[in-house]
């Protein structure tokens, strides 16, 4: 698990995330991608793995991310940007894996995720959500393995930790954590969260402060 960031960092993610967020663009293709500017990042997961709640969660909205019960409602880019000169954008993207949508389509969205992961020089780091009750998965590997080659920094983040007993999670964080440490491009301390209860949402937002301050 992530060491604890100092106060410091969490009172200026708190601030960060307390401000103004809002939708600005759709993408459906690598076309229609907005202009590079701000730095992003992105949050990436099998679907129904609550990318959408998980955002909401952190910005402090209720419907600022749309969510859903229905797995692959995603099927764009979806990019936030928070408060003026905050210099920051998150990206939800298309849910991977297991989406109820024809399998053209859903080949469709996973061929968006690996273009967009492979060619955005303002990608400062890649959220790779994975249920905290399942641990990762061979899908999740194929998505890991691509951000490897595409030399992404990536950090994985649990979900729905409020779902699993204490015993069962520190065995899937002990198992995430060997698994990590075959990947060179993704960081190596595993951030443990709970949309529903709000826990470690200080710990996501205070690692993201931190990149914001690596990269001005």
């Amino acid at each position: 698990m992530t060491d604890a960031p100092d106060a410091k960092l969490i009172e200026e993610g708190r601030k960060l995330f307390a401000g103004e967020w809002k939708f600005v663009w759709a993408s459906p293709s690598i076309e229609t991608l907005p202009p590079m500017a701000s730095m992003e990042v992105a949050f990436a997961g099998r679907s129904n793995v609550g990318k959408s709640s998980l955002i909401n969660a952190l910005t402090g909205r209720n419907a600022l991310a749309r969510t859903s019960h229905t797995p692959g409602r995603t099927q764009e880019l979806i990019f936030f940007e928070g408060p003026d000169n905050a210099g920051l954008r998150l990206v939800d993207m298309p849910g991977y894996g297991y989406a109820s949508a024809p399998k053209a389509k859903v080949a469709s969205w996973t061929q968006l995720i690996h273009q967009f992961l492979q060619g955005r020089a303002t990608l400062a780091r890649v959220y790779v959500l994975i249920d905290a009750r399942h641990g990762i998965k061979d899908v999740d590997q194929d998505v890991l393995k691509t951000l490897d080659k595409s030399a992404v920094s990536y950090q994985v983040v649990l979900t729905k930790a409020d779902q699993v007993k204490h015993a069962e999670l520190e065995k899937h964080i002990e198992e995430t954590t060997v698994t990590l440490a075959k990947h060179p491009a993704a960081f190596p301390d595993v951030l443990v969260t709970s949309s529903r209860d709000g826990s470690g949402m200080a710990e996501l937002r205070a690692a993201t402060v931190r990149l914001l301050g690596e990269r001005s």
